[in-house]
């Protein structure tokens, strides 16, 4: 027998979907159900990578945290990474396919259609249900026929959709009646409830307006979700990045992560934003960096693209400067790895249509593009004893790799990789590269700061150099509390009764154990 299936769609792009999502999986486990996440079609640069060495949306892989679950490449069987000049890398079933132009992308459809419903079927013989996201809004005129992730989706399961509006942007109920006019009949009858999103207030003064929403429409108010600020669940789009920082005292670090045009997997720093002894800045300009303690150039889709912009921005030269004047520490992550080094050099043309560029100079590597992907989760542990890492000499780590190329170069590398989970006759080799004071590392390693040790190395030894001393910093990374929070601050604003009902699962929750 199918599991069952939910879907949450919404009147917009970042109404909430992601989250909503993460919430109903976390409430469905806490019942006792096998439950998954899916979602069809996913844009996003911030990916995640599966055991087997597949690549995915982030979201879902969130999403499968709070399931209780590992993810796979089912849950998200379409990925669109966006590249420069309006060009996207296709990955399907966690591998990349081509790049293709946004027209050109359509003519893909049926073999992208038959990886879909594969995928969601064969979570449907493994759980006993799947909560799936849609992309965007349905009501887009000028995609509609060939959409794969919204109603397409809807109509193949034949899920129940809650269609969810954020009422923080104005116009809430103009949006939702709005998409509902726009769907076909056999589209409007798959929505069986409104969920109105990040609401703030008085609940009682909303109640003309869901009264009238019901009576328009004849379909339920599934549930308003009041807005919240203390929960803490890793966002899927760079929107997310536009954070106020938490400091408020004097002696916290202050880091800047350069936020890149094409910035990738911007998750890497959420433990970083959560730290109490951190306040962590996105910065864009070189006026930002004034009081830095250190700065991370992040991972990147299109690295030679974001070198030029730091040299047209004056970053470049800032950054180099700070360094070489203040002593100021920077790591680079993956793409900021590349962007370290001497040289850049894409023979094949797969990174730009420059054959060669040069790099900051501040690490001495050359990196070469290749058009194949390396994607691997891996353990390893920490090979330097000085610098920002020497606090956490032989400290186990664990996390990902998602890069285009290699690196090459005659110096110590700040880690040892011990595994990588998908390639059995793995042997220990060395990752990255640091200056010989360790003040400067690079790393293919995404999810590094996940790593209690090294924050904590990073935080102390920054500190020390300031004159700081600072207690034993006991701060855990943990998301599973922040499921908990979220699942039963959704639960209590959502009618469960309707969703079991629209879903069919109220009759098997008595029968799990």
């Amino acid at each position: 027998m199918l599991g069952k299936v939910i879907m949450v769609q919404g009147t917009a792009s970042h109404v909430g979907k992601s989250v909503l999502v993460s919430a109903l999986c976390r409430i469905f486990r806490q019942e006792g159900f096998k439950v998954a996440p899916f979602k069809a079609q996913n844009m996003s640069n911030n990916s995640f990578v599966t055991l087997d060495g597949g690549e995915i949306g982030r979201a879902q892989a969130v999403q499968a945290e709070a399931c209780g679950i590992d993810a796979t490449v089912q849950m998200n069987p379409v990925l669109l990474k966006p590249e420069a000049d309006h060009r996207s890398q296709v990955v399907v079933l966690g591998k990349p396919l081509l790049t293709a132009e946004a027209r050109d992308y359509y003519d893909l459809k049926p073999t992208l259609w038959e990886s879909i419903t594969r995928s969601i079927d064969e979570l449907r013989e493994l759980f006993d249900v799947v909560v799936i996201e849609g992309a965007g809004s349905p009501a887009e005129i000028n995609l509609k026929k060939n959409e794969i992730v919204n109603m397409s989706v809807a109509k193949y399961c034949q899920a129940p959709v809650l269609l969810c509006g954020d009422i923080d942007r104005g116009g809430v109920f103009a949006s939702l009646v709005g998409t509902l006019e726009i769907l076909e009949p056999e589209e409007r009858e798959l929505i069986k409830g409104f969920i109105i999103n990040k609401f703030r207030g008085d609940i009682s003064l909303l109640t003309d307006g869901l009264d009238w929403l019901e009576d328009k429409t004849q379909k339920q108010v599934a549930g308003v979700v009041h807005h919240y600020r203390d929960i803490h669940i890793p966002e899927e789009d760079s929107v997310a990045l536009d954070l106020p920082s938490h400091a408020t005292q004097a002696e916290h670090i202050t880091i800047n992560v350069i936020q890149l045009p094409h910035i990738s997997n911007f998750d890497d720093f959420d433990p970083l934003l959560r730290d109490p002894l951190i306040n962590l800045q996105f910065s864009e300009t070189t006026e930002s960096l004034s009081n830095t303690d250190l700065i991370i150039i992040p991972g990147s889709k299109s690295t030679i693209s974001d070198l030029q912009w730091l040299e047209e921005t004056g970053l470049a030269d800032e950054i180099t400067q700070l360094h070489q004047s203040k002593n100021i520490p920077i790591i680079g992550i993956c793409g900021g790895y590349q962007i370290l080094g001497q040289q850049l050099l894409d023979p094949n043309l797969v990174e730009s249509k420059l054959p060669e560029y040069s790099g900051l100079g501040l690490l001495n590597h050359t990196t070469t593009f290749a058009s194949t992907k390396s994607t691997h989760r891996i353990t390893g542990k920490v090979a330097s004893s000085h610098g920002l890492l020497k606090y956490a000499t032989n400290s186990q780590i664990s996390g990902y790799e998602i890069h285009m190329g290699t690196s090459v170069h005659e110096s110590l590398s700040p880690f040892i990789l011990e595994t990588r989970k998908d390639v059995p006759d793995f042997k220990p080799s060395p990752d990255g590269i640091e200056s010989i004071d360790g003040l400067v590392f690079g790393t293919y390693i995404h999810g590094l700061f996940h790593n209690t040790a090294i924050r904590q190395s990073i935080v102390k030894f920054i500190s020390e150099s300031k004159g700081i001393m600072v207690a034993n910093n006991d701060y855990e990374y943990s998301m599973d509390n922040e499921y908990n929070k979220l699942a039963d601050w959704v639960r209590n604003s959502l009618d469960m009764d309707l969703l079991y009902r629209i879903t069919g699962l109220e009759t098997q929750i008595n029968f799990r154990d």
